[in-house]
């Protein structure tokens, strides 16, 4: 430990926010807006986070635009709902923490820094209505447009996204068919949007967070990569940093708030931690377990829930910071005359919910001690092509060389893929038969009205997930494991005020996480879109008020 009065400091701040995503932005302004300063320290060039990359769905039970709408919903609901989903692995006390906050948060933040929202209407909890208390709709939120001209010169600063239309809302995108029919979206709007830039999605949602700690002065701080935290006789009481090449130190009067996302890009944490193998980052470099590295030091308690490998690709010459970007394959798959098969030729899961395909992806076959659904294939044909988007692709657009292999016959496809052709073909046969009933009774495909929602074809009858992969030529797309965008499966514990515990289940004084470097122990087993932005604000929120209070 040392003495607070033995160093000289380079910056001061009572609360030191390491990473400028929801979470740490959300600490930041709730600290000022509880009489205490902060600054916002980035180790990449652009703020905004992996927040940024998302849809920007906030997911939310009980919400005041609910009831507004006539939906009869509480908070209550959304912790059993979730504590269902979490499968037993969840911590109560954390699932009702943040249930009975994050409405409170998401009023708080709308009344402070401006930040608009409204419901998205039709738009299903996944386990609706599997479970009792999952809704059709009432708990998923999107941001009205933001502006990015008001963010001055951090305009340029505040990342956008490669992967999602930001020029767009839920509603422009779902209310002219959804991604099945990309083809009718009214691409001025966009373009109008774009030439504005006005944000919408989760650049939006990243955006309004950015803003707030503008207006209220809080100093953000980029390219400055966090390398160690200080410790005194009363806790954490600062950070040392390499900034620009310099090493510089921070003083954090009453507390640092680790909210630096998951373990994407360390090989060796997703390994270990995440039990995933061979695992592809969507993500910035910047996000690599950081808050590990640095808590670990402090014996923080490291704890992790079920996870899953999500499924992508990464297309010829698309790249984010000099390496490719990797894209999730999530709603490719689910789209109609498109399956997913292994290693035999057989399919292993629902394709229109990822979260199916996701956990047997892992799945290890003791009598082989084997991943048997891993490696895997995207097998779709030519009607897929014409009629959907793949990626950036768009409808009709040509496979780019070297990407998909191809060829006349499902027997040839096998062949070059290094399949089972009578299987594969077999199993084509038997999916296509449900497809003509419009049920499938293996894995159940198309049944989920999430699955109908966002990445359904409402013009493909019986099924919207459903459409006969039957027209030559075919292909195939060999599927990587990828990190989810920073939700990990691994993370440090915390309590009701997003402080670090140690392993005795004890406050490390001084020190909070918030967002996808916190365990998961509030869901669980459980994962909702929308739910993870919801974590790094409300997280960011209660950390950033006991700090204000220490």
């Amino acid at each position: 430990m040392a003495d607070v009065n033995s160093h000289v400091w380079d910056h001061e701040a009572d609360l030191v926010s390491v990473g400028a995503g929801i979470g740490g932005l959300a600490a930041a302004i709730s600290a000022t807006e509880h009489a205490a300063s902060a600054m916002v320290i980035e180790s990449s060039s652009q703020v905004g986070g992996v927040t940024a990359y998302s849809f920007g769905q906030v997911w939310i039970a009980g919400n005041h635009y609910a009831a507004e709408f006539g939906i009869d919903d509480s908070a209550e609901s959304g912790y059993r709902y979730i504590k269902r989903l979490g499968m037993g692995y969840e911590e109560d006390l954390l699932n009702r923490n943040h249930a009975e906050h994050a409405p409170e948060v998401l009023k708080f933040f709308e009344d402070r820094i401006g930040l608009r929202c409204r419901l998205v209407p039709d738009y299903a909890d996944y386990y609706y209505p599997d479970f009792a208390d999952g809704l059709p709709q009432g708990r998923f939120l999107e941001v009205l447009p933001f502006s990015a001209a008001t963010l001055g010169d951090w305009q340029e600063r505040t990342r956008t996204s490669p992967f999602v239309p930001y020029g767009l809302t839920h509603e422009d995108i779902f209310g002219s068919g959804g991604i099945a029919n990309l083809l009718n979206w009214d691409f001025s709007i966009m373009a109008g949007r774009l030439e504005r830039d006005e944000r919408c999605l989760g650049p939006g949602l990243a955006a309004y967070f950015v803003k707030g700690a503008l207006d209220r002065n809080i100093p953000l701080l980029t390219d400055t990569r966090v390398e160690e935290i200080l410790t005194g006789p009363e806790g954490v009481i600062g950070v040392v940093a390499r900034h620009n090449g310099d090493r510089i130190k921070i003083r954090a009067r009453q507390g640092v708030v680790l909210a630096t996302s998951g373990i994407d890009g360390n090989a060796e944490y997703e390994r270990t931690l995440g039990n995933r193998l061979d695992v592809n980052s969507m993500v910035m470099s910047s996000v690599n377990g950081a808050h590990i590295r640095l808590a670990g030091r402090l014996g923080a308690r490291v704890a992790s829930v079920p996870d899953v490998s999500m499924f992508g690709y990464t297309l010829p010459g698309e790249e984010q910071e000099d390496r490719p970007l990797w894209r999730n394959a999530m709603t490719d798959v689910g789209l109609p005359h498109v399956v997913v098969v292994n290693g035999q030729g057989r399919r292993f899961g629902d394709e229109s919910f990822y979260r199916s395909l996701a956990f047997a992806i892992d799945y290890i076959d003791g009598g082989s001690q084997a991943h048997p659904n891993f490696p895997c294939w995207a097998v779709l044909d030519s009607q897929a092509r014409e009629k959907y988007p793949f990626g950036s692709l768009m409808p009709g657009q040509e496979f780019p060389q070297d990407f998909a292999l191809k060829a006349d016959t499902l027997e040839e496809l096998a062949a070059a893929t290094g399949l089972d052709g009578a299987a594969l073909s077999d199993e084509i046969a038997i999916y296509n038969g449900y497809c003509r009933s419009g049920v499938d009774p293996q894995f159940h495909r198309g049944e989920k009205p999430w699955s109908k929602y966002i990445c359904g074809d409402p013009n493909q009858r019986p099924n919207a997930n459903m459409g006969e992969v039957v027209k030559a030529p075919f292909f195939a797309v060999r599927l990587s494991r990828i990190s989810g965008g920073g939700v990990a499966a691994a993370g440090l514990a915390y309590d009701v005020h997003s402080r670090v515990l140690d392993y005795d289940d004890q406050p490390i004084k001084g020190l909070y996480v918030a967002g996808n470097a916190a365990a998961r122990l509030d869901a669980g087993a459980g994962v909702q879109s929308g739910l993870s932005n919801a974590r790094g604000m409300t997280q960011g929120f209660l950390a950033g008020r006991h700090a204000a209070a220490r």
